[in-house]
């Protein structure tokens, strides 16, 4: 690996990262060692890019530093390719418009040797026409109340068909191969909830914003599926039933 390809391996290494990360552990993913690093890091700071930190505690890069749009890897690339091609087969038709508005504004940006890898790309998501269930609402406004931490009030109907009114603090969505799921704090239940988009039987986004920080709510949020999941396996390795923290985690 050439110097200069090293050392944006070594930026991208801590972009992705907001702690600090050790010498040790960028010399093991860049395969050089921790000595290099040192200097490496040194180079990086006298050109310019702030990186902070020091020998022993870890190197971190403050925000708001990045890399022109042409810095893209083949493998980078491939990744977006991939990517885009999934979410527009899975997503909400906005979201999913957008994931091809990425893929022509990349191309746009890149050198022309790299642009057929994306272009031209032999890479795919498999696609299952008519196999994912057909949302009702407006699926865009629940990702619009994530980013802008805001309430929804929606209509929810469960796997029985039972109807419920819920007023709900959306924190994230997880897109699975045929369902979405919205993440959110249930005022009703005053609990943690998972909500199936295609079960949204009716929806109006708020204005007021829920009083809490959506960071926060998410650790919170993982913390409690953490725990969940380490009582699925004790439960699992002792031969019981299921555990008590998993029954209603799908809104009911």
């Amino acid at each position: 690996m050439q110097r200069a390809e090293r050392l944006l391996d070594m930026i991208q290494s801590l972009r992705r990262r907001r702690r600090p990360v050790t010498a040790e552990t960028l010399a093991s993913e860049l395969d050089v060692s921790v000595r290099t690093v040192y200097r490496d890091i040194g180079a990086l700071v006298r050109q310019g890019v702030p990186v902070r930190g020091e020998a022993g505690i870890g190197y971190v890069l403050d925000a708001g530093f990045d890399l022109p749009p042409l810095m893209l890897s083949p493998d980078e690339i491939e990744a977006v390719l991939v990517g885009m091609r999934w979410l527009s087969e899975r997503a909400d038709p906005v979201l999913a418009r957008a994931a091809e508005d990425v893929v022509s504004k990349v191309a746009a940006v890149l050198p022309p040797h790299l642009r057929p890898i994306l272009l031209d790309g032999a890479l795919f998501a498999a696609s299952h026409p008519g196999d994912v269930p057909a949302d009702q609402v407006d699926v865009a406004a629940v990702r619009a109340a994530i980013r802008n931490g805001r309430k929804l009030s929606i209509q929810y109907s469960d796997e029985s068909g039972h109807a419920t009114q819920r007023m709900i603090w959306p924190i994230g969505m997880t897109f699975y191969e045929r369902v979405r799921i919205v993440i959110a704090w249930c005022e009703l239940r005053q609990a943690f909830r998972h909500f199936r988009t295609d079960r949204l039987t009716g929806l109006v986004a708020l204005e007021e914003r829920y009083p809490a920080r959506r960071a926060d709510l998410f650790r919170r949020w993982q913390k409690e599926e953490e725990r969940a999941k380490e009582e699925w396996e004790r439960c699992k390795r002792e031969g019981g039933g299921l555990p008590a923290s998993a029954e209603g985690s799908v809104a009911a």
